[in-house]
């Protein structure tokens, strides 16, 4: 690492044009210092982070921002953006409540033009910002894994006729969390135009146009040789991204930054489509991170020393993981899907296992669902282990090629409600709002381990149709003495002649469970343990309480909440019903303190009966 403090001068983008090489090379360690610190306090996302330190100092070397726009796909490794866009003194803030946001955020900066969090969305951004009629240069960086997402190919499809300026960077580490899948990973590894080349093209054509009178003429008679020559010689008929209509440059070092300079020069020179291929190195820097980039991708806190996480615990996706390995084992017509997700949805033993069962799609969760959907068509039982927050975009997929055909497939829910800093783009409050919209589908909802085990035991033998088995990030809530693992509809506990009734489902029960015993009085608690169908018996249950609290870590339009109240009034229910849900999208903080935000804790329940008590 450097000891140099060029990173203290650095105020805005405009800063680091004013920078030697070789200042931007002990700038790019200072950064990469600053980098690893902050994210072994707030966790975050590190290796991606460290890949594209260079890389962004090019680009801001280059292009002038913020007149010129840069989309992050994904959005996962803008921190040194944010550092050099005059949030540095904030970085430290990453991730907390009412700090910085991990992702890039337009009401955050006016150099962040546009939200992401997702992958596969940044060409057909980027493009639209270009289309939008203003003279500027609009780059978008991709990442190698996001082109197996199927919108970047209809991003690159449309911008590919444009004749403006219009950059896409392709960010090729070759990972996408784990190491990438798919013939396009493969296609990646070819080297197309060296740096020499463009180096020379440019002095001669600029060598040329100062012919007088002729000189035009030649350049342009230049152009269509160099044409020829190159497709002969180096097959760009071939190239796939030649073929949708951009002139390609690349594979470069994606860590040498006067050949990333030239490589950029290069491009806002040329009129029309640009992509520019750089290659780098995931975790660069850091060398805990470059051995085990997928560890340290999305990552909590750690000793930088050690590279050793300082906390670690038992969660649902590894109990997860080994129950499917158990039924597995016993039954061959089980197979494993994930979408470029292998280790964070507990699947790394079952993929070293079962590796003809075993099928890592790449970031496709819409083909996921209907690749799924065909190995269900003949006779498998396929288990798509997906985070919540992604599933929802595969709902078409759901609804038209897997529930509309009642096939069944088991979609494994990972990361459902709350799961913290990553904020709005990431928490997992959608789900049961959007596949209670579709007919054949069936829900669960554990609230522990062994209740999760149940349930997806249930949902591959004994459940027909697509069947959802929901679980939150992270481990196992308080559970009183009294409860027990059930796969029944639902779940009583507490006092039966109370006239108050809590009712809730999945994590919010534990924390239901702790109001319960704050409160000094008596209230009952059901939990329901399978959401949709809704249980028509735990409606006329809750029928003769005076009042019923409902609360649901979930979106509130469309909720199980919604449909529970409505359940009641149609059957005659004469009490008063709160619910008390999600009504919009959740900013970042710990899970605990968004809890607490949103009356979901023990806290929020107990201060919500207590009011109506008043």
């Amino acid at each position: 690492m450097s000891d140099s403090h060029i990173l203290e001068q650095i105020h805005s983008p405009s800063d680091v044009k004013t920078l030697s090489e070789h200042e931007l090379e002990a700038l790019a360690d200072e950064i990469r210092t600053a980098i690893v610190e902050v994210v072994s306090e707030n966790g975050g996302h590190l290796a991606s982070n460290l890949g594209v330190v260079e890389l962004t100092l090019a680009i801001h070397k280059v292009f002038d921002l913020p007149k010129d726009k840069i989309v992050w796909d994904v959005g996962h490794q803008c921190y040194a953006h944010k550092i050099l866009t005059g949030r540095k003194d904030r970085i430290r803030t990453i991730r907390t409540e009412n700090g910085l946001s991990g992702f890039p955020k337009r009401s955050e900066s006016i150099y962040d033009s546009f939200d992401t969090g997702h992958s596969s969305t940044s060409i057909s951004a980027a493009y639209g910002i270009a289309c939008a009629g203003k003279e500027h240069f609009t780059i978008a960086v991709i990442g190698d894994g996001a082109l197996s997402g199927g919108l970047a190919y209809e991003g690159l499809n449309n911008a590919g006729r444009y004749r403006k300026n219009f950059i896409v960077i392709l960010n090729d580490n070759k990972m996408s969390i784990s190491r990438n899948v798919g013939s396009m990973a493969t296609y990646l590894t070819k080297t197309r135009i060296k740096p020499s080349y463009l180096d020379a093209k440019s002095h001669v054509q600029d060598t040329l146009q100062k012919i007088p009178v002729a000189g035009e003429t030649l350049a342009k008679g230049m152009k269509h040789t160099k044409n020829w020559v190159r497709d002969e010689l180096f097959g760009h008929r071939n190239n796939i991204f030649e073929q949708m209509g951009f002139t390609y440059y690349g594979p470069f070092d994606g860590h040498n930054i006067p050949q990333l300079v030239t490589a950029l020069k290069a491009a806002k020179r040329k009129k029309g489509p640009v992509l520019v291929h750089v290659c780098t190195k995931k975790g660069k820097g850091y060398e805990f991170a470059e051995k085990d980039p997928t560890g340290f991708h999305g990552i909590s806190s750690f000793d930088i020393d050690t590279g050793e996480p300082k906390s670690s615990s038992k969660g649902y996706s590894a109990v997860f993981g080994a129950c499917l390995c158990r039924l597995a084992e016993e039954d061959k017509h089980i197979c494993a899907i994930t979408a470029a997700m292998t280790a964070g949805t507990g699947l790394k033993t079952f993929a070293k296992k079962y590796k003809d069962r075993f099928f890592d799609v790449g970031i496709a969760e819409e083909h996921a669902v209907t690749f799924a959907g065909g190995l269900a068509a003949e006779g498998a039982v396929p288990v798509f282990a997906v985070y919540s927050t992604f599933l929802q975009r595969a709902y078409d997929q759901i609804l038209h090629d897997a529930a509309m055909q009642n096939l069944h497939i088991v979609l494994a829910v990972d990361r459902a409600g709350i799961v913290g800093e990553d904020g709005e783009t990431h928490q997992g409050i959608f789900d049961v709002a959007f596949l209670n919209t579709i007919p054949n589908v069936t829900v669960y909802a554990p609230s522990g381990f062994r209740e999760l085990e149940m349930m997806l035991f249930r949902a591959v033998y004994d459940t027909n149709g697509t069947v959802a088995v929901r679980y939150p990030r992270g481990g196992e809530g308080y559970l009183p003495k009294e409860y027990e693992p059930s796969v029944e509809p639902y779940s009583v506990y507490g006092d039966h002649d109370s006239e108050e009734l809590i009712v809730t489902y999945g994590r919010t029960f534990s924390e239901a469970c702790q109001a319960r015993e704050r409160l000094k009085r008596k209230v009952c608690i059901l939990k329901l343990n399978t959401l949709k169908p809704l249980p028509k018996r735990a409606v006329e249950m809750a029928l003769p309480y005076r009042r019923v609290y409902f609360f649901e870590e979930g979106i509130q339009s469309g909720g199980i909440g919604e449909a529970f109240g409505f359940a009641l009034y149609q059957s005659g229910f004469a009490g008063s019903y709160r619910l008390t849900a999600i009504s919009g999208y959740v900013a970042q903080g710990t899970t605990n303190s968004v809890l607490h935000r949103l009356g979901l804790d023990a806290e929020g329940m107990v201060r919500k009966m207590e009011r109506e008590m008043k």
